[in-house]
């Protein structure tokens, strides 16, 4: 065995090499000065985010940053760190910092903190920059792409860099490109002066959310919650047919709520799962891409989704909790079925889970697994709706109360705890030969769930801000790091307890370094993606893509969306997540917008923001560059590019979803009415993901024929899309007078959708209408001030109805409302029609079908006897 871990030593010392090249930078100093700064200025920005995000300087009035200042350090700390951790190029030193790399680190942090060092003096001179704004911005845009190259490879800088020449070379360009161009003093505004480039939207949502959310990942990683995960996991599905690929479905969607990279989430479950996946029996490509779904798939799985979730948040202007609502249903279709892909190559090549420690009856199993799965839902759900009451009982204490009992509740479990041993790193190959029993695991970990509480506690009762909540779960979290060494200790009367409260000192502290770290490359990317915000804003160039895409596309919606997604998938080749939405969220949601309004169709902003999300995903998976799948070919040994293909047929699942949503909304629980239609819903849609599957696998109940694949995916869609059929049987709307919309606007049902049309003419002089889908929220408020909360005011007079104003970055804005528009009809639900669920039935009978001609020839139509190819 020590032998195997020796063996295996270089293996992991590679695999962490990636980890850190990708997230946190490769270069390990050997001086002591080095290595101090880089433990200190990682620190001191975890410790200035910590301050900034909490209520103490409001309470102390002690260092109030605002929003430009807090933005202006936040990229100082990144950009100062990217030129520290990440070495210029590979033949660079790892064991030094060369004295280059300080002058740039110092200067580009400069440069990031020239807001905040002089905002003042900016102020009093707004839109005349001196010589000194100039050289700053000049040389901290070419600071920022430099950073960008070491940190997140040449994709993004490329990228920045050719909207930047576009914005400079306007006059020299031909036909639609062509605009009158920036002067140098208006492009340094634009992009570093002021808050409408680098400095903008995506950045504050760097600054003011997400680096508390990947903070609070980094601590729960160092608390054991990741290695606790994969032990469940696999105390729970490690016995199965594929056994090992399933626990690396459930142990990477575990490790999803709390990590942002795919990379790490690869690296993290994948040293257990890959080499186990090929111990029984999947070939190391596709032990690999099952592991790189899994992982990718991790990143749509709220609540952090890869950081994505706060920026489509800001940009579609809801509120966080919405945006987890709308992404809940499709992260667990893809994550189910998933599961059944593994189960369909387990059966096809007749595979057998590992040795169980111990047996039992089958229902204790399913038991446990059910408790353990569902217990963070019903967690949640118990929060959410069952702890209301604690407001009404205690008053204005609610939250001391409920402090008070989490605190309790804490100390219980942590004694609870402390009856089991401690949870040490397995090797592959002991976990090979016996799995950890369920039952003894499950327990030793309980007392992780009182920082999530904390956490949704905030959000869903108190309805705290995003950053506010995460700073009061993340400080829960410090706690619970900080104390839970030396509460076991104390509950197992070892008698030293100062020994673990320095060993769990030393976690916070390393834990908060390392989530700082892991926060350069969002950093950076956020701040370079501003570039292509800023170029957009002063140019106009997205009025010119959507002519052109609509032009190409000959404003058919299938098709400019299938453009949009390959748009996504090649933008985002070597590209983080986070940058890549910014920069296609910025290009082409409005454009889906305008071509689904000129086909008639209402497609909610959420839906284009989500939709674009999807495919961005894509790029961490798809070859030449899916980094994913390079961090697990590593692992497998098996071909990256091979290793990548597999992963996209594997993900072609998750690529099906966003069509569908784009047509369906109630994928994003839009439009559901009651909780029976939200369980037909969900259960259609999730057959049909699982059908779907079995066509990309060829394999339903024995091998499918082409036909029986037609046949299955034509029942897919009408499961997915059951309006395209009743459609044409009923009309879905009726149609309302235009003067109605204020008193129809009332009538709208909490958080749902008010569907009108309206008319106007374009800068050509072309009369034009649209359907307009606009979220409304409050149902208590009278149907004005819903509108007017929606962003848009409206006014009857002269026999029309006129939008007199729809306020900058509303709702309503974002849509392609604007003053003097007239509305021209309003529709709502057609009471006459069938609902469109009834589509399921002939749907579900076409599976039946196939299932019954399969189960005939079963027998003689077994698929394990084939070879793994």
């Amino acid at each position: 065995m020590n032998a195997a871990r020796e063996e295996t030593q270089p293996q992991a010392d590679a695999l962490a090499r990636i980890v850190a090249e990708a997230d946190t930078g490769g270069r390990a100093p050997a001086d002591r000065f080095s290595r101090f700064m880089l433990m200190a200025v990682p620190l001191a920005w975890t410790l200035f985010q910590l301050w900034y995000a909490s209520p103490l300087p409001y309470q102390f009035r002690i260092g109030v940053f605002n929003a430009t200042e807090a933005r202006s350090i936040h990229l100082a700390f990144a950009i100062f760190l990217a030129f520290m951790a990440y070495p210029a190029f590979r033949s660079s030193p790892r064991g030094h910092i060369p004295l280059s790399d300080w002058v740039l680190a110092l200067g580009g942090a400069f440069c990031a903190g020239y807001l905040f060092l002089f905002q003042a003096e900016i102020a009093r001179r707004p839109g005349l920059p001196s010589t000194m704004d100039l050289v700053v911005a000049g040389a901290g845009i070419l600071f920022l792409l430099e950073a960008a190259r070491r940190v997140l490879g040449l994709a993004l800088p490329i990228v920045g860099t050719i909207f930047l020449a576009y914005a400079f070379l306007g006059p020299h360009l031909p036909g639609l490109l062509a605009h009158r161009g920036a002067s140098l003093s208006r492009a340094a505004s634009q992009y570093w002066l002021t808050t409408e480039g680098v400095f903008g939207v995506a950045l504050g949502v760097s600054t003011a959310f997400v680096f508390l959310f990947v903070l609070f990942g980094a601590l729960l990683e160092r608390a054991g919650a990741g290695n606790y995960f994969i032990k469940v996991a696999f105390a729970l599905l490690g016995h199965l047919r594929g056994g090992p690929a399933k626990a690396a479905v459930l142990g990477s969607a575990a490790t999803g709520l709390i990590s942002g990279s795919s990379v790490a989430n690869v690296v993290t479950t994948g040293t257990f799962t890959i080499p186990l996946m090929k111990r029984v029996g999947y070939s190391p490509i596709k032990a690999g891409a099952i592991e790189v779904s899994a992982s990718v798939n991790g990143q749509i799985m709220p609540p952090v989704m890869g950081a994505a979730a706060f920026l489509i948040a800001e940009y579609v202007g809801i509120p966080y909790a919405e945006v987890v609502k709308h992404a809940i249903i499709p992260a667990l279709l893809t994550y189910l079925s998933l599961f059944y892909v593994v189960d369909l190559e387990a059966r096809k090549y007749n595979m057998k889970g590992l040795p169980k420690q111990n047996y039992r009856p089958r229902a204790v199993g399913l038991a446990i697994g059910g408790m353990t799965i569902s217990g963070f839902i019903i967690f949640c759900a118990a929060v959410y709706y069952g702890l209301g009451w604690t407001r009404t009982l205690f008053g204005h204490y609610a939250t001391w109360a409920v402090g008070i009992g989490a605190l309790a509740i804490y100390v219980a479990s942590v004694a609870a705890r402390a009856r089991f041993p401690d949870l040490e790193e397995d090797d592959p190959d002991e976990l090979a030969m016996q799995l950890p029993d369920a039952v003894k695991i499950a327990p030793s970990g309980i007392h992780y769930v009182m920082p999530v509480f904390i956490l949704v506690w905030c959000l869903m009762v108190e309805e705290l801000s995003p950053g506010l909540s995460a700073f009061y779960g993340t400080c829960a979290l410090i706690f619970l790091v900080a104390t839970q060494r030396p509460l076991i200790a104390l509950f197992r009367k070892q008698g030293d307890w100062l020994g673990p409260l320095k060993e769990g000192l030393v976690d916070v502290r390393e834990g908060m370094i390392a989530g700082a770290r892991n926060m350069i490359g969002i950093g950076i990317a956020t701040a370079a993606a501003g570039i292509v915000v800023g170029t957009v804003a002063l140019t106009g160039i997205g009025l010119v893509l959507s002519e052109i895409v609509i032009t190409i596309s000959g404003g058919n919606l299938l098709i400019m969306l299938l453009m949009t997604a390959l748009i996504c998938m090649v933008v985002g080749l070597g590209m983080p997540t986070t940058a890549n939405y910014v920069v296609v969220a910025t290009l082409m949601a409005p454009v889906i917008v305008e071509v689904a309004t000129l086909n008639g169709l209402a497609v909610a902003l959420v839906a284009v923001h989500l939709y674009v999300f999807y495919f961005g995903l894509m790029a961490d998976v798809t070859p030449p560059v899916g980094l994913a799948s390079f961090a697990a070919s590593a692992i497998s040994r098996a071909d990256p590019l091979k290793t990548g293909i597999q992963s996209f047929r594997y993900e072609m699942r998750t690529a099906i979803l966003p069509l569908m949503f784009i047509y369906n909304h109630q994928l994003l629980l839009i439009g559901i009415d009651s909780w029976l239609q939200l369980i037909i819903v969900v259960t259609g849609s999730l057959i049909a993901m699982l059908a779907f599957v079995s066509v990309t696998q060829g394999l339903f109940v024995s091998r499918s024929r082409l036909w029986e694949s037609a046949v299955l995916l034509f029942a897919c869609f009408m499961l997915f899309r059951p309006g395209f059929f009743m459609d044409r049987v009923g009309d879905p709307y009726r149609d309302e007078p235009a003067d109605r919309i204020v008193e129809l606007a009332a009538e709208v049902p909490q958080n749902g959708f008010l569907r009108f049309e309206v008319g106007g003419m374009d800068l050509s002089g072309n009369d034009y209408t649209r359907i307009v889908q606009l979220p409304m929220g409050d149902a208590s408020r009278p149907g004005e001030e819903r509108l007017a909360a929606a962003g848009v005011q409206v006014m009857a007079f002269g026999g029309q109805t006129q939008i007199m104003n729809a306020r900058f970055r509303s709702q309503a804005e974002r849509l392609g409302l604007e003053a003097g528009q007239n509305v021209t009809r309003v529709e709502v639900r057609n009471p006459d029609r069938w609902t469109a669920e009834w589509m399921y039935i002939p749907a579900l009978a076409l599976i039946g079908f196939v299932a019954a001609l399969q189960w005939r020839r079963r027998d003689w139509d077994q698929p394990g006897m084939s070879r793994m190819p």
